[in-house]
């Protein structure tokens, strides 16, 4: 009788050990640990501009305002479609996923404005639905620009910094992103105010630049950036927000900080963007050009026009947020143009009724490379 000893019953085994061991060291040395990860900032992002304020089915809309994260942007572009009257959807493929945020400001020269109601996945993208408003309240059709963007992890390339928020009515952060790895929060004052604290973020005196949007499924909503302070610690940011008739009122809405970053998240990539902050002076931390140049202002505030010279690369986007006390909102009066390298922002800003007002406020430019 042949009895198998200890030895020769258990090679195989030992050989099937063996291959798994070598494979989970090989496993382990191709996966960061969790937690010491760096990421391109952001993970996935797209933007576009609605040039059409009454698009057909299915519209593409300006190919050279338009771009994003996923392959082949310039052959798979956004498309937007009309729901109702001043009523969007806007499809961004192939960048579905968690934890992002949109932003939306309006491209008109009579004091409608956007604002963001929802985003969702759908399939592999993300919808992202905007409803534009004219002075007064009522639904309107517009032009506008959006932008959504997500990110996770801390950035690989650690230049400047970066940050966002979505916040409920109660000052419950919904989704929040600091590209140092603490936590933002928020927390609710009056009708109307909220405090944002970005930690790690920025620099102690204002530099950088913010932009904020309401988020309303039930009536217009305009929101702004209240006040500001910086600190050692990080930046605190108030915002306020209003309803169609001036009257403060509690909304959801969005919040990005960016400094020596693209309004979208990244840096250097892309390699030509810009932002400045009016507050009745331009303070030097918050006028940023990539190329180095000095951005200006001019015009009378019925535009004001924002020259950043030597980054106009399409394709590109741009934002525009109000500051200060009052229900005073700011928009783009018209689409940006661009001649030999530089692009010119025109801002106009509005009082509750509509009528033109010379206000402070933040506005970005960036190109998608």
């Amino acid at each position: 009788m042949h009895v198998r000893t200890p030895d020769s019953s258990s090679r195989p085994v030992r050989a099937v050990l063996l291959v798994l061991g070598m494979l989970a060291t090989l496993l382990a040395a191709a996966v960061p640990a969790a937690g010491s990860a760096q990421a391109a900032v952001p993970d996935r992002w797209g933007f576009a501009y609605l040039d059409d304020p009454t698009p057909p089915p299915g519209y593409a809309p300006d190919p050279s305002r338009q771009w994003g994260s996923w392959a082949s942007p310039s052959t798979n572009p956004v498309k937007v479609d009309q729901i109702g009257l001043g009523s969007y959807v806007v499809h961004f493929p192939m960048i579905g996923g968690v934890d992002g945020i949109a932003h939306a400001t309006a491209v008109d020269s009579t004091g409608r404005w956007c604002q963001i109601v929802a985003w969702k996945d759908v399939g592999s993208g993300e919808d992202v639905y905007v409803n534009c408003y004219r002075p007064g309240g009522a639904p309107d059709n517009s032009t506008f620009t959006v932008l959504y963007t997500s990110s996770s992890g801390t950035p690989a390339t650690p230049s400047g910094s970066y940050g966002y928020l979505y916040s409920d009515t109660s000052g419950i952060a919904l989704t929040q992103y600091n590209s140092t790895g603490a936590v933002n929060s928020v927390s609710h004052g009056a009708t109307g105010v909220w405090k944002a604290w970005l930690p790690g973020l920025g620099l102690s005196s204002q530099a950088g630049n913010l932009q904020v949007t309401a988020v309303d499924t039930r009536q217009g909503a305009r929101c702004k950036v209240s006040d500001w302070a910086p600190g050692t610690a990080g930046q605190t940011v108030q915002v306020a927000c209003y309803d169609a008739s001036g009257a403060p009122y509690d909304t959801r809405w969005t919040l990005s900080y960016s400094h020596l970053r693209a309004v979208h998240g990244p840096a250097f990539p892309p390699k030509a963007f810009g932002y400045l902050w009016y507050n009745g002076s331009l303070p030097t931390l918050t006028n940023y050009n990539s190329s180095g140049a000095a951005n200006t202002l001019g015009g009378s505030g019925a535009p004001f026009v924002v020259t950043m010279p030597s980054i106009a690369v399409p394709s590109d986007t741009a934002q525009t947020t109000a500051y200060g006390r009052g229900a005073d909102y700011c928009g783009l009066h018209a689409p940006w143009d661009r001649s030999s390298g530089t692009v010119r922002l025109y801002v106009s800003c509005f009082g509750p009724g509509g009528a033109p007002v010379k206000v402070p406020f933040f506005t970005a430019y960036t190109s998608a490379r």
